[in-house]
């Protein structure tokens, strides 16, 4: 890039919106202005040329017409000869002689005019620079007329006419210069006041809505700024959430093992009361239990935090196959439960991993809450609508009324959930990477009174 060049780029990332606008009118008014001022000023050169030039044919021809003789005492000529006193004329022979003097003033001969009177062509018209006059020749008996008129008035009204043209022509530029920086200045107003408002979320993160006028593009901006800075501040509301909630679901782990670290520290200090052996076993399963906890609740944030990034790669994922990898994992911490299964085949794009992960929570859920021997009952089938369901059924109390809306909040459980190990995060995985593929879970209640949930994923048989 050239100095030139960088030094224009400069210059143009320096000028505001306002002042673009501004200069863009006035240029397309230069433009508009020197275009009619170009044309008019050839309309009337053209024209008033015309003019002189149909006025010495006319005043030619009016003496070709009249044949009426002058004399004086001592020669005769043309009567029509005395109209032309107000130009210059001579009657010239093939020499270039003039032939007649009434003390006019005699136009320039040249070439052209001898030309003529000597009968080569039969009339001719031209401007001679040197006198700057307009000189025209016609065939006049065995000689030609020569009439000529200066040019001076017509080059001072063409002068005149250029002056006016400028004027107005500049005048007319610096009106629009004037109108579009008014024009900018009101049009610009919103986007004035949006850029107010980015600079201020910017500086003080001051998320309140723009105010809006008009129903025009800028309102309409100002509609979807507003529409962001609603979407940010929601964003931050459920991240300042998600932190709360996840200190206070981490304190309770964390308390329960700072007690019983501190209880086997002091324990083990000197003079102290030690612990039978059925205590310590006690505080180490606690200790364990604990770590479990804390384990799975961490696990589950990092699970969450990875469904909330961009997915930048999908592959063909085979449902029926995730289901079944998801169930050999359940099974193995089953314990006494059951699971009746039929599971037909099933292929979609997306993230094996996730759905296999929502899947195991969706089985996890249904062992936690299923009675001693009691049986999940597990369907994979196509809706028929470019659609697949997969139902897990347990046996178990169900979900209550006040809790079927916001079972899959995260940290949410219910009272009878409080008492039994989990982190109130799995089903909110599960919606999550329900949604990311383009489908949705719900909740509800099974025939024989447990719970039922049902993920509706798109994809297709095969």
């Amino acid at each position: 890039m050239t100095t030139l060049t960088r030094w224009a780029e400069e210059r143009r990332q320096r000028f505001s919106l306002r002042t673009r606008v501004a200069v863009l009118a006035a240029v397309c008014v230069a433009g508009a202005v020197a275009l009619v001022s170009i044309g008019a000023y050839v309309t009337v050169r053209q024209s008033l040329y015309q003019q002189v030039d149909d006025n010495l044919a006319v005043r030619a021809e009016n003496v070709l017409r009249n044949p009426d003789i002058a004399a004086t005492s001592d020669r005769s000529f043309p009567a029509a000869l005395l109209s032309l006193t107000d130009v210059e004329f001579a009657v010239i022979n093939g020499a270039g002689d003039n032939l007649i003097d009434l003390g006019q003033r005699e136009p320039p001969v040249g070439v052209d005019e001898v030309r003529v009177a000597r009968g080569l062509m039969r009339d001719h018209i031209r401007t001679d620079s040197p006198t700057d006059r307009r000189v025209y020749a016609v065939r006049y008996g065995n000689g030609a007329l020569v009439i000529a008129q200066p040019l001076g008035p017509t080059r001072d009204l063409l002068e005149n006419l250029a002056v006016v043209l400028v004027v107005i022509g500049a005048a007319g530029i610096v009106l629009a210069a004037l109108a579009g920086t008014a024009v900018a200045r009101g049009s610009l107003r919103p986007v004035l006041r949006l850029t107010r408002a980015t600079e201020r979320v910017a500086r003080t993160g001051d998320l309140r809505p723009i105010p809006v006028s008009g129903d025009d593009e800028l309102a309409r901006l100002t509609q979807s700024f507003n529409t962001m800075l609603g979407a940010v501040a929601e964003a931050q509301e459920h991240q300042r959430r998600l932190v709360a909630d996840a200190g206070h679901e981490l304190r309770t782990p964390l308390t329960s093992l700072r007690t019983n670290l501190e209880l086997l520290l002091a324990a083990e200090a000197p003079n102290a009361p030690s612990l039978s052996e059925q205590d310590k076993a006690e505080i180490h399963r606690d200790l364990r239990a604990q770590l479990d906890e804390l384990t799975t609740l961490i696990g589950d944030l990092v699970e969450l935090a990875r469904e909330d990034a961009e997915q930048t790669t999908w592959e063909p994922v085979e449902l029926n196959e995730v289901v079944e990898q998801a169930l050999d994992r359940a099974r193995r911490r089953a314990g006494d439960v059951h699971f009746d299964v039929q599971v037909r085949p099933w292929r979609l794009i997306g993230d094996g991993p996730a759905l296999e992960r929502a899947v195991l929570n969706l089985l996890d859920n249904a062992i936690k809450f299923s009675p001693p021997g009691g049986t999940v009952r597990v369907r994979l089938g196509a809706t028929g609508d470019g659609f697949a369901v997969l139902e897990v059924a347990d046996q178990g109390p169900g979900i209550a009324d006040e809790d079927l809306p916001r079972v899959f909040d995260r940290f949410y459980r219910s009272q009878e959930a409080r008492t039994l190990p989990g982190s109130g995060l799995g089903l909110a995985i599960v919606k999550q990477a329900a949604v990311r593929h383009g489908g949705q879970v719900l909740a509800g209640r099974a025939p024989d009174g447990g719970a039922l949930f049902t993920m509706w994923l798109p994809g297709s048989p095969e």
